[in-house]
């Protein structure tokens, strides 16, 4: 029984402890997102990079937590987004389709980043 109960303290401790980890990289991410959104504001691929490569490094750590969740969210969402502004770039040879297509994933972006970030802040898991 003892073991039990340390288990989940050390689980939630753990969960709170990846609690600043993973606000540096929804707003990395947030950065990114409302950047692709409003025309001329792209702060660049660099800081998508840096939040993709700290989920990528520190995702073991949160397995057994609710923030497991998170960083899956934020993983599926980069590569989900990546795939699909390749798969609409040749829409761009007519510019009014591509600029539709890239608006729209861009807004989907920002709203995966926003409901991720609102989640970690009730301390909720996300639905995949």
């Amino acid at each position: 029984m003892a073991d039990d109960f340390t288990d989940v303290r050390t689980k939630d401790q753990r969960a709170e402890d990846l609690k600043a980890i993973g606000w540096v990289s929804y707003l990395l991410h947030l950065i990114v997102a409302v950047g692709a959104v409003i025309p001329g504001a792209q702060p660049g691929a660099a800081l998508l990079l840096i939040a993709l490569v700290i989920d990528l490094v520190k995702k073991s750590d949160a397995e057994g937590t609710w923030q497991a969740s998170h960083f899956s969210w934020r993983l599926r969402t980069v590569i989900w987004a990546g795939v699909l502004y390749v798969l609409t770039a040749p829409l761009w040879i007519l510019i009014l389709p591509g600029w539709i297509a890239w608006g729209l994933i861009s807004l989907w972006f920002l709203y995966r980043i926003v409901r991720g970030m609102v989640a970690m802040n009730k301390g909720q898991a996300l639905e995949m």
